[in-house]
């Protein structure tokens, strides 16, 4: 049976708040997506954090039991529960779109697991590959704890762990609060970390482009 749960000012850091939409409705799905859409196209890095959480089958065999995506602090956080939905295309179609970055830390573990449900992320970055985190790994560290050394200490200052019991429950409905709220941030983290690392590559580039002294021009016969 499908749901819709929302969800509002769910705390990031400092006095970002965000709205979170947890669902396995692949109407509201559609519309959130159609929604994260318009606002990409005005975008000129067209960035989605995204993580997964997974069920609780041993290794070999686990599945996403959750996918987080966030689109900036503007854009709702959608925590899909594809473990309880029938397919949805336009989920699948999102995800395989070349026109967005979808940024997730250590992913070699999502790609897997993805593939076991047929799907696959087109435009995949890792940013612990292309942003090395010392002495960080997914399993762990909650992305949250990473944008914490990235952007601000508040992260590290909340109580935002769960247990290991907790991370076992992914695919159990419905989810806690304490749950929601772990989901959003680290999706949330993925988008501001790689938003904030791409706008500081773009500004070193300008900087060289300004320091590189002008081309002579060609005195004219």
């Amino acid at each position: 049976m499908g749901f819709v749960d929302e969800y509002m000012n769910v705390e990031a850091h400092g006095n970002t708040k965000l709205h979170v939409i947890h669902t396995n409705d692949k109407k509201q799905m559609a519309t959130s997506l159609e929604q994260y859409e318009r606002h990409l196209r005005l975008q000129r890095h067209k960035i989605v954090g995204i993580d997964l959480e997974y069920n609780n089958e041993t290794n070999a065999t686990q599945k996403p039991a959750l996918v987080q995506l966030s689109a900036g602090k503007t854009q709702s956080v959608l925590l899909f529960q594809p473990s309880a939905a029938e397919r949805c295309t336009d989920f699948d179609n999102f995800l395989a779109d070349h026109r967005y970055t979808f940024a997730g830390f250590s992913i070699g573990g999502d790609k897997t697991k993805l593939e076991r449900v047929n799907l696959e992320v087109a435009n995949f970055v890792d940013i612990q590959k292309e942003w090395r985190v010392s002495e960080a790994t997914k399993e762990l560290d909650s992305l949250a704890d990473v944008t914490g050394m990235v952007i601000d200490d508040y992260y590290n200052n909340m109580n935002k762990k769960i247990t290991n019991k907790e991370h076992a429950r992914w695919a159990s409905l419905p989810l806690s609060m304490r749950h929601i709220e772990y989901a959003a941030k680290d999706a949330y983290a993925a988008y501001e970390i790689w938003d904030r690392i791409t706008l500081t590559q773009d500004g070193l580039r300008h900087a060289k482009l300004e320091e590189e002294p002008p081309k002579k021009r060609p005195r004219s016969s």
